[in-house]
């Protein structure tokens, strides 16, 4: 696996994996399959993990601490705050210096390590000032405590004045063959920058991979079978752009999820997919995207197949903490 380097020098494989769906909002789990994932990716060369105290109520980063005991060294370890939990299941966004030192504190326990080497604020708070919010993530930094900062759906100004508080070393948001939305002032903005990009859900959060081809045949404790992509006329009109894809790669001999995973690995050396996977199988086929390479015309027709713009229906039925 070759590596790629975001922001001033943060070094990582040049694909990573996102731990999300190993602890929550896919569908059943299974510990054990997804430690062992973990392990085969580091065997793979993918050293670049991401979680988040978000996922599981912080039983993602448990698991992911306890994949790692011993390989600490061997790890690029990423994780964000800001979607704060409370007993009764709500949540709120909270960008608070205050909170920014409770969370870091609560992830290193978690992980059990004694630093992470990307944080990110998970989604940029409304009632907080970004330029507090990252005072205190350079606060972390000075103690040793954070190796670099990142955002996650930030939009262009915040990442400016972001920036000119302490070094952002990547933006984190969304991007596919299905999400083409940062094309349009992100990806520009933290070019301008040096900024790196870290693009979760490249593969349309499995759907561009082909493995279902209705939402009712997802768990009902899935978060998909309810996305707004996947209801009724959308996912109608998702489905067919999808089949464009699934028929390009096989002409290209590929799987639909590998064409997809080497259109983003295609769209720059500041970029890093993190296809999210619980399985080794799936996680060796995402690999081995690395290895494909794009033609001109391959890349124009996958333009033509899913413009920016085609995917029918928001990304997240409720979009208003997105790119502030």
């Amino acid at each position: 696996m070759e590596t790629r380097t975001l922001g001033e020098g943060l070094v990582i494989s040049e694909q990573g994996l996102g731990c999300m769906g190993m602890s929550a909002w896919y569908g059943p789990t299974d510990e054990q399959e997804s430690i062992a994932t973990i392990h085969r990716a580091l065997e793979l060369g993918i050293d670049f993990l991401d979680t988040a105290d978000v996922y599981g109520q912080g039983g993602n980063e448990e698991l992911v601490g306890r994949a790692i005991a011993g390989r600490r060294d061997e790890v690029v370890l990423a994780t964000k705050f800001g979607n704060r939990w409370f007993d009764d299941g709500t949540r709120t966004i909270d960008g608070s210096p205050q909170y920014v030192r409770e969370a870091i504190d609560a992830s290193l326990r978690r992980l059990n390590v004694e630093s992470v080497d990307l944080y990110y604020q998970h989604r940029v708070h409304a009632d907080t000032p970004i330029e507090e919010t990252v005072g205190a993530m350079a606060e972390l930094v000075a103690a040793g405590k954070v190796r670099h900062i990142g955002l996650s759906e930030a939009g262009p100004e915040t990442i400016r004045r972001a920036h000119a508080v302490h070094p952002i070393t990547a933006l984190q948001s969304e991007w596919s063959l299905w999400t083409r939305d940062p094309e349009q002032a992100a990806l520009p903005t933290v070019r301008e920058l040096g900024i790196g990009f870290v693009a979760y859900s490249p593969l349309g959060r499995g759907f561009l991979a082909g493995r279902f081809s209705s939402p009712e045949e997802l768990s009902d404790d899935d978060f998909r079978r309810h996305h707004p992509r996947m209801q009724g006329e959308n996912f109608e009109r998702n489905r067919a752009l999808a089949a464009h894809v699934r028929e390009l790669a096989e002409e290209k001999g590929c799987t639909p999820a590998q064409l997809a995973l080497a259109w983003v690995l295609s769209r720059g050396d500041d970029v890093v997919p993190i296809p999210g996977t619980k399985r080794r199988t799936y996680l060796e086929q995402n690999a081995a995207a690395s290895e494909l390479e794009l033609s001109d015309d391959e890349l124009q027709q996958l333009d033509e197949a899913f413009p920016p713009g085609a995917a029918a229906g928001p990304r997240y039925a409720d979009m208003s903490s997105i790119g502030r």
